[in-house]
């Protein structure tokens, strides 16, 4: 618990509706996204610019008070969920756009902007930010930083990581870092790269530059069904053999395809296993080629049925239903476990029939909607939180998937972070000397580790009783968290 010392302290450095301490007000912070967990902050911090956030910060390092810092609260590993006697740092008050260069085609931001209003502020210029997260009508570019999120176009245009310049950031106590340049290189290391993707356990950002690009001249989206998944996922590989590099490359099966179809009415073929959304863009003559190279393609791949979008309504309207997915699958359960994993392409055929052997082991359905090009899975395992078991079955199945894809040459994420979830798969995908080196660049920043603790990289002693227990086929849980 934080002391009425400490607490009278913050109130000084803010305005009162800036401080949330009753309990009905802190109630709506307690979780991310569509995070399992649960736990209620002491206190919920909102600044209102940056000279708050500095001096929010200097006083927490000066009474060795955590910080968690969020954004929009929509992640999907619980990386922003509150920490017992910490204070949640929320940033969406910081919503403003600074400013928009179209000739140096950069947009300067502060975090609690959402990714979406960046491009449809850079609309009248003829630009656009490319990376674009399913949800990107609500997440905030401070949260896509932190989390180095992706999206559909970032199989052509690259993660947030790729798209950014410079960053503004406070470190614990409260110094400002500026790091990046307008230029597209600065000496020294690469800090930019190292903040993107901490996950807020390094500083706090304030400010982001981003890169805009020029609308492509034209877009046009291949939609193509499969009866067999792995058909599809075999022609992911293809497509891209064949010389092309899709804009976007989208997968869903039959459970996704059925739950998005009644949900947006997107024209999807209900009768087969699998489709594929592959979009190219650029000048015209390079997407008419490009077309009849995915037509080709898809055709030996298998493909039983392929449409191509005739106008912009439609290329959307095929859009709409892959964005709409997440929400879409919860028509189909009453609680789905999301999870984020990356493998390479060519193991996409034998990584999918795998998870499908793993749901009739497991006794719970999936529904596969992921970023087919960038080989990063979000298997949707469906469950009834109210039936006995049926959450620590769903985290089992998820712990096996994701450690399915560190065996086959991939990672535990792609976009949506470790936070707290993945956090014991971590002992499978790196050794100890990687992990030491991880905790020694945490200690550069922050060498009291306050900022968001407990998140993302796993103390030593956690993953040696993580692998004696999944020796003998248990699991470490989070105990000390209510779920649902």
């Amino acid at each position: 618990m934080l002391s009425p010392a400490f607490l009278s302290q913050l109130r000084k450095l803010l305005p009162d509706h800036c401080v949330l301490h009753a309990r009905e007000d802190l109630v709506p912070f307690e979780s991310d996204g569509l995070s399992a967990y649960r736990n209620t902050p002491d206190v919920v911090a909102l600044p209102e610019n940056e000279s708050q956030v500095a001096a929010i910060l200097r006083l927490c390092h000066a009474n060795q008070v955590s910080v968690v810092a969020r954004g929009a609260g929509t992640g999907l590993a619980a990386g922003a969920l509150p920490v017992d006697g910490a204070v949640l740092l929320v940033l969406s008050k910081l919503n403003q756009i600074r400013h928009i260069d179209p000739l140096a085609r950069t947009a300067t931001v502060q975090p609690g902007v959402r990714n979406l209003a960046i491009s449809e502020a850079a609309a009248v210029h003829g630009l656009y930010y490319a990376p674009d997260p399913s949800s990107q009508i609500a997440c905030s570019i401070g949260g896509n930083v932190a989390e180095n999120s992706g999206g559909v176009h970032c199989l052509k245009y690259g993660l947030t990581v790729h798209n950014i310049l410079k960053l503004r950031a406070w470190t614990i106590d409260g110094q400002l870092l500026e790091i990046g340049s307008d230029t597209l290189d600065s000496p020294g290391y690469d800090l930019l790269a190292l903040m993107t993707g901490s996950e807020g356990m390094l500083a706090v950002i304030t400010e982001v530059t981003v890169k805009l690009l020029p609308r492509p001249q034209r877009a046009q989206v291949v939609l193509a069904a499969f009866d067999d998944v792995a058909k599809a996922g075999a022609a992911v590989g293809n497509i891209i053999a064949a010389g092309v590099i899709p804009a976007g490359l989208e997968m869903m099966d039959r459970l996704a395809i059925q739950a998005a179809e009644a949900f947006v009415h997107a024209g999807y073929p209900l009768d087969c296993e699998a489709l594929l959304l592959c979009e190219v863009d650029g000048v015209n003559e390079e997407v008419s080629d490009d077309i009849f190279t995915v037509h080709e393609v898809l055709a030996a791949s298998g493909a039983v049925e392929i449409h191509t979008a005739e106008s912009e309504e439609q290329r959307l309207h095929f859009w709409a239903g892959r964005k709409a997915a997440f929400p879409a699958v919860g028509r189909l359960a009453p609680d789905y476990y999301c999870m984020d994993g990356t493998i390479p392409r060519a193991q996409l055929p034998q990584v999918l029939r795998r998870i499908s052997e793993m749901s009739l082991e497991f006794g719970l359905a999936v529904a596969n909607v992921f970023h087919a090009g960038d080989g990063n899975l979000h298997p949707l395992i469906l469950f009834d939180a109210n039936q006995p078991g049926e959450l620590h079955q769903a985290e089992a199945f998820g712990s096996k998937i994701l450690e399915l894809c560190v065996e086959v040459g991939g990672t535990i994420t792609g976009e949506h972070g470790v936070g707290l979830e993945k956090i014991n798969q971590m002992c499978a995908q790196f050794a100890t000397p990687e992990l030491t080196r991880f905790h020694e660049v945490k200690a550069a920043f922050d060498p009291d580790t306050l900022l968001n603790p407990g998140k993302a990289v796993p103390e030593l002693h956690r993953c040696a009783e993580w692998g004696a227990m999944h020796i003998h086929g248990g699991q470490l849980p989070h105990p000390e968290l209510p779920r649902f």
